[in-house]
């Protein structure tokens, strides 16, 4: 509404609903409500716990009063391209949860502000299971901390996933340093990686090839925390 993206006739208050930003665990799966606020969801040892990576990604959003207003659900509908979130949802593969289904990760994120939700379906909560290692690192704009380019790197057995965000239209993965680094996890294993700058964002802040090195920066030194 404030970036005149849309103009609704009726807004209706979500967060009174009873059990909307519960924050809760069963077996390795952590569930987060989405009127969970980035506060909460820094503040919540179950969270610290499960992934610790996600407690420092929503205490890195936005400044003291964003993180007290601003919930995951939101971020997610929103789908901003700069969002730290989306990051956190594809790289730890996570589900959304809403009024009527269950959405992958993958099939979650369309394009800059569109998501698969259907125009009165309801984000009830989000879904992450559990990682061995994950790290979330990003080099934020100076004034509204949003992500030029954000990087949540996770490591699981046999796999290991890149989601890369605040560099494109939408959040994606970086297919080619996850290829790279399922077989070597070492940073001479992506010397040789690059990511095209064709299809990333360029503006007054940084240009698209800025951002692709930026991106490589932030993958390895990714790798090198989750190594130490």
């Amino acid at each position: 509404m404030k970036q005149r993206l849309s103009a609704p006739s009726d807004v209706i208050d979500l967060a009174k609903i009873p059990g909307l930003d519960a924050i809760t665990q069963a077996d390795d799966v952590l569930q987060i409500g989405a009127m969970a606020t980035h506060a909460k969801v820094t503040a919540s040892s179950l969270v610290q716990e499960h992934c610790a990576a996600l407690a420092s990604l929503a205490g890195g959003i936005g400044d003291r009063q964003v993180r007290n207003r601003g919930t995951i659900g939101g971020s997610l509908a929103n789908n901003d391209p700069a969002a730290d979130y989306p990051a956190a949802v594809l790289g730890l593969n996570a589900e959304i949860v809403t009024d009527r289904r269950t959405i992958t990760a993958e099939a979650f994120f369309k394009a800059m502000f569109e998501t698969a939700l259907e125009p009165d379906e309801i984000i009830q909560a989000v879904h992450f299971p559990q990682v061995e290692q994950a790290v979330y690192l990003k080099f934020p704009n100076p004034a509204s901390r949003y992500a030029m380019v954000g990087v949540m790197l996770t490591r699981t057995a046999g796999e290991v996933r890149v989601a890369i965000t605040g560099a494109a239209a939408s959040v994606f993965r970086a297919a080619a340093f996850e290829e790279a680094l399922t077989s070597d996890f070492r940073i001479s294993a992506i010397d040789a990686v690059t990511l095209s700058a064709e299809t990333l964002n360029a503006d007054m802040h940084a240009s698209a090839e800025y951002r692709a090195h930026l991106c490589k920066v932030l993958i390895k030194r990714g790798v090198e925390a989750l190594s130490a």
